[in-house]
């Protein structure tokens, strides 16, 4: 718990005076001002457990990501210091603002409305893969690098995107991103069950989904494969029902635990193709319960916390990641998990 409350920081001085995303000095009216949003780790389960335990610092969180956006143009994606690093991919302060006002925490429809502007800019800007996005309805690997693991999580984002603008009632908006979210299925391969990079219409070759290269992010086909958390029944219809689905589950976790292709010093804390030192897979020990078989959840879960965790220097089996890792445990131990 301890290791979820060191960061974001907070970014402004006691009379609320703070560098903007412009670098000019100004005063914050709402909140406190934060940095340090490590977006692409957080969102996951960190962000989700401050909407239930800490929900002042959540709506300052929101009205950082609105002041950034007002002083830079642009939602932040890994901000730190007033400064956009990019480096990590998607644009997933989209899900952290849906989730908040979701669940009440954002007040005011004012900053609703500015926040859904925000995000279909973040969506539409001509960069990192979004262009080619709305022209094929993928990413193909030849114009964008990590191109299967941007597809699929702009696919996410945009689902957010859609649930915001129906709670809001902006029905344009909401028509538009809830088509984008089912991007996802555009680089499906139902002769492999795999997503996969696809290059002038036709999917890659040759193909193993053990894999570490380019099209993905710190990850292989194996841990991207299920990573459809805004539409985990029509990602189960796709492979054939609940039988397949767990059966690719089931080959997830028990299979080897050897990758091929390129070094990738993140893929740690290996069950089988799972890795639990790394973002992508910590939501998949949960999918079991979607498909009727929760005690498969329960023993995975267990095995995670008891196995993956300890309490020395190297506790962790990887990145502490901005308390994300941490926040996992947390959740856990109380037997809940944010899968979207």
């Amino acid at each position: 718990l301890y290791h979820t409350m060191i960061v974001p920081n907070l970014f402004m001085d006691v009379d609320s005076m703070y560098l903007g995303r412009d670098f000019e000095v100004h005063k914050s009216e709402t909140g406190d001002y934060y940095t340090v949003f490590s977006l692409w780790d957080t969102y996951r389960a960190y962000h989700p457990l401050m909407t239930l335990i800490d929900r002042k610092r959540t709506l300052d969180f929101v009205y950082t990501f609105e002041k950034q956006y007002k002083e830079g143009g642009l939602l932040p994606v890994w901000e730190f210091a007033s400064n956009e690093t990019f480096c990590m991919i998607g644009y997933h302060s989209v899900p952290v603002i849906a989730d908040a006002i979701a669940k009440g925490i954002v007040p005011d429809t004012a900053t609703m409305e500015v926040m859904l502007e925000a995000m279909t800019y973040s969506a539409t800007r001509p960069q990192l893969g979004l262009e080619e996005l709305m022209k094929y309805g993928y990413i193909p690997a030849d114009k964008e690098s990590e191109s299967v693991s941007k597809t699929l999580e702009y696919a996410y984002d945009d689902w957010c995107i859609a649930q915001t603008a129906a709670l809001i009632g902006n029905e344009e908006v909401f028509k538009t991103y809830i088509e984008r979210a089912q991007y996802y299925k555009n680089i499906y391969d139902p002769e492999t069950g795999f997503f996969r990079p696809k290059m002038n219409g036709a999917f890659v070759k040759p193909f193993d989904p053990r894999e570490v290269n380019f099209n993905f992010t710190e990850a292989n086909a194996w841990q991207y494969t299920f990573y459809t958390p805004q539409d985990v029944k029509g990602y189960i219809d796709l492979l054939g029902g609940d039988a397949a689905f767990i059966d690719k589950l089931d080959t997830l976790f028990m299979g080897s635990s050897m990758t091929t292709g390129r070094d990738q010093a993140d893929i740690t804390g290996l069950i089988g193709q799972y890795a639990h030192g790394n973002e992508p897979s910590h939501h998949m020990a949960y999918l079991y319960s979607y498909a009727g078989q929760p005690w498969k959840t329960q023993e995975y879960c267990h095995q995670i916390l008891n196995e993956m965790y300890r309490d020395a220097p190297d506790g962790l089996s990887g990145n502490e990641d901005c308390g994300q890792m941490s926040a996992w445990y947390v959740l856990s131990s109380m037997g809940l998990y944010p899968v979207n």
